[in-house]
């Protein structure tokens, strides 16, 4: 969808940061980590996917999505994520306090503490068979189409409209806006270079180039 996180190549939000990789902590803060077991665990319970997950915190209002931090955006989506599947109610999360019992289906997915050290990180591959054969091989001059869906989609606002080559197909992989509606499907997904000047302008570094992988729904041939 078009929204407040789709922010890549906009103005005004100063210059990007990067910690060094022999600096950078795994979570600034002890409760990011708490966030993220959270987030991992209640997914083994297998109610969303991770495409669900995104569209979830795409949906945050606009204002608290960029007050948030990282971890705090997952925070937010989590627990509407919750709500939203019938988990919890929102009394109950203003509580803390449970007022119905845990489904028994519910309880037979649950990890319990001694099985979090061997609970899976990636419990399983996103390739799916395609429909048809690839539509583009490397070297093909593409066009990203100008469109702005509602729900949930991974092509990014700047490149829309834009032409870029191909540089790598990667076979086919789960369709993310289908894949959020809870449909899964496999469509052809590539890796496709953007120069800088084509998405930005004159003003842009002659050699800059931006590389994004995009499936071959978001794609036409270039004229």
């Amino acid at each position: 969808m078009s929204g407040v996180h789709d922010m890549g190549g906009m103005r005004g939000f100063g210059p990007v940061r990067p910690e060094p990789e022999s600096e950078e902590p795994v979570f600034h803060e002890e409760w990011e980590g708490r966030v993220y077991g959270i987030v991992r665990l209640m997914g083994l319970l297998g109610l969303w996917n991770i495409d669900m997950s995104r569209h979830n915190r795409e949906q945050l209002p606009p204002a608290d999505y960029l007050a948030n931090s990282y971890y705090e955006n997952w925070f937010a989506g989590i627990r509407q994520q919750l709500v939203r599947s019938g988990l919890v109610s929102k009394e109950e999360l203003r509580t803390g306090r449970a007022s119905t019992p845990v489904p028994e289906h519910i309880m037979e997915k649950v990890a319990h503490a001694e099985q979090v050290r061997t609970a899976p990180y990636m419990t399983t591959s996103y390739a799916r068979p395609a429909s048809s054969s690839p539509r583009f091989s490397t070297g093909d001059r593409v066009r990203a189409i100008n469109r702005y869906p509602s729900g949930h989609t991974r092509i990014p606002g700047y490149v829309r409209g834009h032409t870029g080559i191909v540089r790598e197909h990667y076979g086919s992989q789960v369709y993310p806006d289908l894949s959020a509606q809870g449909v899964e499907e496999g469509r052809h997904l590539y890796n496709v270079r953007f120069e800088g000047r084509d998405l930005w302008g004159e003003s842009a570094n002659v050699n800059s180039a931006v590389y994004v992988d995009l499936w071959e729904t978001y794609l036409e041939p270039a004229p």
